[in-house]
């Protein structure tokens, strides 16, 4: 505690240089979840730097090039199969949130409701379009081959009794494309955005999704970023952290990490 106190002095004090953290995120809900602990890891001797993203791509190219130190904004098969696809050098160091991945329609209240031929809409990226199919799939509208595959495309469904059609277009555009398709399958950051409510979404995801969000940084970090980055994540992991997500968002957000401290 001492020491503690010392160190918090000697910052304060000009004394002691915070470590200056950047980590890329999108707006809603990464970056609103970031400026919850700021305070805290400057306390801590950790400037956190957010820097808004608005695509799936970028925040990756960043990190490997070391224009990041971090990034938050996507999940585990997503961020291994652009890893994969472009032999980025970086990998998950921790789970934080689900955003469920939602169907929303402005034509119809229920799925039960969708009528033939209905134009479904769904993410273009390939972890995301597996993502929504496997959704799709489980709420009776397709038949997969294999929905624990997560890996799926549209050549894998083997059912189709109402003779849907499959649009792909990227995931920022689902909820301005929704009045011009019968349903949409949206991510939840997105929705969040669009001030969507799961309130009004037809089928929503649950924590059981394999598709947490992570924080991801690169496989090689100087000491001190790896330092930085650990007590950004020991002030993500609390109490305080969980009890912001679940009464800011209602449930379209939803913590799944461990319980560190009970801040």
């Amino acid at each position: 505690m001492k020491k503690k106190i010392l160190f918090a002095s000697l910052l304060l004090a000009g004394l002691l240089s915070a470590i200056e953290l950047k980590i890329g995120a999108s707006p809603v809900p990464h970056a609103q979840i970031l400026e919850i602990v700021k305070e805290d890891l400057k306390k801590d001797g950790v400037e956190l730097v957010i820097v808004p993203f608005t695509d799936y791509v970028t925040p990756n190219l960043a990190l490997n090039d070391g224009a990041i130190d971090a990034n938050y904004f996507q999940h585990r098969p997503y961020l291994e199969k652009m890893v994969k696809d472009r032999g980025l050098k970086i990998q998950e160091i921790a789970k934080i949130h689900i955003e469920p991945l939602g169907i929303y329609s402005k034509r119809f209240k229920t799925l039960e409701n969708l009528k033939d031929n209905a134009r479904v809409a769904i993410p273009n990226d390939p972890t995301n379009a597996s993502r929504a199919l496997i959704l799709l799939h489980n709420e009776g509208v397709i038949k997969l081959k294999d929905p624990s595959n997560l890996a799926c495309t549209t050549l894998d469904i083997v059912e189709n009794p109402k003779r849907v059609k499959i649009i792909q277009m990227e995931a920022p555009l689902l909820p301005r494309m929704l009045g011009d398709v019968d349903i949409a399958v949206i991510n939840g950051n997105y929705a969040l955005q669009a001030g969507l409510s799961h309130k009004e979404v037809l089928a929503l995801e649950d924590k059981r999704s394999a598709y947490a969000n992570i924080i991801a940084i690169q496989e090689q970090i100087p000491l001190q970023k790896a330092e930085a980055i650990e007590k950004l994540i020991k002030a993500l992991q609390t109490q305080k952290v969980a009890n912001f997500i679940n009464k800011k968002y209602q449930g379209e957000v939803i913590p799944v990490f461990e319980i560190t401290e009970g801040k």
